[in-house]
């Protein structure tokens, strides 16, 4: 089969397809022919070299995946059969021809979605929902701050903040970007480049602050995340794209306002924990996708690139340019 490789870490010029084994699925595992995967940070952090495999992952980059089941592996319980459309949480490899996937781990593509659009469902959404309600244990009622408003995670977040009842406002980085996020449900919006987006954040909820921060950014924004966070607020933290070093009383200005710091990450969890996160999430999400009407979910893509131009579409994500997710078509 043909698969996304890189031979050394590097800048987007070191990817290339690659003709390598088709995987075979083991216990309780399918093996899934892939329409279509969808681009994450992760897989530029990996590619870098920056980012650590979890134990038993796949070299191969893509952690989200649709397609339709070709092999089901011994002691499969019967969920699935030969045929089938579904997508895929993964923990690797979905930029490739087959992938192989535990089969608790996939999720049936719902109604009127295509396979491009399924491929961008499964890490950003699982990710948006887990960090609203596993982590920060959204009400109705709450505002929420979500931190790249305008990416994968984001436009997801955004819908299922409002899904919950919430109030959500974002940051990004530019109008078109904000423009976009509004249509989606965000209450406001804040450049970054442009204005405080704490002093922003106080200003909409009339020196209250938020009562959650979803924040992939990290050690830049420290001191605004905690200078508009309310009192017995929560900050989840799920990644660093602002870097990792603090320079300042963080901890004092945290206590001050009783709040909680918690950080969480989807790709090395437990393949218990992901199974109780997509059955959930499958259960209780997922039959909003097919709904019609304003409360409908959908997931935002922004460009589909062929596999083969895989250089392009790392160059793409790389330069903050998507709005939405940036998916990948497999050659069938």
């Amino acid at each position: 089969m043909l698969a996304v490789h890189f031979d050394r870490p590097g800048g987007p010029e070191v990817l290339h397809l690659k003709e390598v084994a088709t995987p075979r699925p083991a216990e309780g595992e399918v093996l899934l022919k892939v329409a279509a995967s969808a681009l994450n940070r992760a897989d530029l952090l990996q590619r870098q070299g920056h980012y650590a495999l979890p134990p038993g992952a796949s070299s191969i980059l893509g952690l989200e995946a649709s397609g339709h089941v070709a092999e089901l592996g011994p002691g499969c319980q019967g969920h699935w059969k030969i045929g089938d459309s579904a997508m895929a949480l993964l923990v690797g490899g979905g930029q490739a021809q087959y992938v192989t996937v535990p089969e608790d781990l996939l999720m049936p593509i719902p109604k009127g979605l295509t396979m491009l659009q399924a491929a961008a469902i499964p890490e950003a959404w699982l990710t948006a929902y887990q960090l609203l309600h596993l982590c920060g244990h959204v009400q109705a009622g709450d505002s929420v701050l979500i931190h790249a408003g305008s990416s994968g995670v984001g436009t997801a977040a955004i819908q299922l903040a409002r899904k919950a009842g919430a109030i959500p406002l974002v940051t990004a980085g530019s109008k078109h970007k904000l423009q976009m996020t509004e249509r989606l449900g965000a209450a406001a919006g804040f450049n970054y480049k442009e204005e405080d987006f704490a002093e922003a954040t106080l200003k909409f909820t009339k020196g209250a602050g938020v009562n959650l921060i979803l924040d992939c950014i990290g050690g830049s924004y420290w001191e605004k995340n905690v200078n508009c966070l309310a009192l017995d607020g929560c900050w989840v933290l799920y990644g660093l794209m602002g870097g990792a070093d603090i320079s300042g009383p963080l901890l004092s200005k945290l206590l001050f306002k009783r709040g909680s710091l918690i950080t969480s990450l989807l790709r090395p969890r437990d393949k218990k924990y992901k199974q109780m996160l997509v059955e959930t999430f499958t259960e209780q999400i997922l039959p909003h996708f097919s709904k019609e009407g304003p409360q409908r979910l959908l997931p935002v893509l922004d460009r589909v690139y062929p596999v083969a131009e895989i250089q392009a579409a790392h160059e793409y994500m790389e330069a903050n340019k998507n709005t939405g997710k940036i998916v990948l078509e497999l050659p069938q």
